[in-house]
């Protein structure tokens, strides 16, 4: 990731429109901002995920997540599980080891990729 081309600025993300994403079960919502050079493009999201969801694919691009509430757990394709929990992240860089999320009572995530 390569941060270049973006001015100074702030976000109120609670002025940031939501979109669905369905999970299998569950749905997930996101408030997305994308900031940069069209060619490197850095997406910020706040991630609401409901009880139960479990995301429908397993996902190989990089991020760097921190909870902000609420318990994640993610399973890594060789079947390694960490749990996050409120103050706690991961990172992982772009088709590095392919992740699933999975949250028993909901979480709340700040993401950027």
């Amino acid at each position: 990731m390569k941060m270049e081309g973006i001015a100074f600025c702030t976000t109120d993300w609670n002025s940031v429109e939501k979109t669905e994403h369905p999970g299998d079960p569950g749905t997930a919502q996101w408030r997305t901002r994308t900031f940069g050079d069209s060619s490197n493009p850095i997406r910020v999201r706040v991630v609401e995920y409901s009880p139960g969801y479990r995301a429908d694919h397993w996902c190989s691009k990089g991020h760097v997540l921190y909870c902000l509430e609420g318990e994640l757990e993610t399973t890594l394709e060789d079947g390694r599980k960490f749990i996050l929990t409120p103050g706690m992240s991961y990172q992982v860089a772009d088709n590095a080891e392919a992740h699933q999320s999975y949250t028993a009572t909901g979480a709340r995530l700040f993401i950027v990729d």
